[in-house]
């Protein structure tokens, strides 16, 4: 069995969607205005964390100008900003804010990845593109063995129930309805299911999604994998 270091290589490595690959690099070399002084990462954006995590949380894909400058997931934006300070407001993290690999940010407990691992276009995967990257996230679970995963958003929630549906853990999706702070206790020993909304700008601007409802749910989390 590969170690964690040797998947995040693979990942990084990978160039299995010519959408993806395209639109990764073109927007790496095009660059934002305001980051134009930075070197895009431009690559798959590999899983970040404890690697010895009881959470894992599942996002749907690296940001454009945030994941697929910086390199980390979830790092860069707003979308992230969020996260990281509900993570330290929770105990998870030693620090509320993600700006680059190197900011001295480190979680516990938690371990952190996408259903994409790419930056897709529109912020819109391709079914196809999903089913190229689930080997990772399949690969990433076997490592782990988490006792909790956080599905950030309805899309990420659905691709790791594809998942499950698709290798006979479970029969439907309808038994497990997307709410946010709803959680399920999953079949045949799997990890409990966790559901937020995902902390996109649309949801926090809004307030759809509010600091102190994702912290509720980090907080609920924690105390069922000590409890467990």
């Amino acid at each position: 069995m590969k170690s964690l270091d040797q998947l995040k290589e693979e990942v990084i490595r990978c160039r299995k969607c010519p959408r993806l690959v395209a639109y990764r690099e073109e927007i790496a070399c095009k660059k934002r205005k305001a980051f134009r002084g930075w070197e895009y990462w431009g690559r798959p954006v590999p899983g970040f964390g404890d690697p010895h995590a009881e959470l894992l949380i599942l996002g749907l894909a690296p940001a454009a100008h945030g994941g697929n400058r910086t390199g980390r997931v979830f790092t860069g934006d707003r979308s992230g900003d969020f996260l990281y300070k509900a993570l330290y407001v929770a105990g998870f993290a030693n620090q509320p804010n993600s700006t680059r690999r190197d900011d001295g940010l480190k979680v516990k407990n938690v371990y952190i990845a996408a259903a994409v691992r790419c930056a897709p276009p529109a912020n819109k995967p391709l079914p196809s593109e999903l089913a190229n990257c689930r080997p990772y996230f399949e690969e990433e679970l076997r490592l782990l063995r988490p006792r909790a995963i956080l599905a950030l958003g309805s899309i990420a929630m659905r691709a790791y129930l594809g998942m499950l549906k698709e290798r006979g853990e479970i029969e439907s999706f309808s038994a497990f309805p997307f709410r946010h702070g709803v959680s399920y206790q999953m079949p045949g020993g799997l990890p409990r299911l966790f559901a937020s909304y995902h902390p996109s700008q649309q949801n926090t601007f809004t307030g759809k999604l509010t600091e102190a409802m994702l912290v509720r749910v980090l907080r609920d989390i924690g105390k069922y994998v000590r409890a467990s």
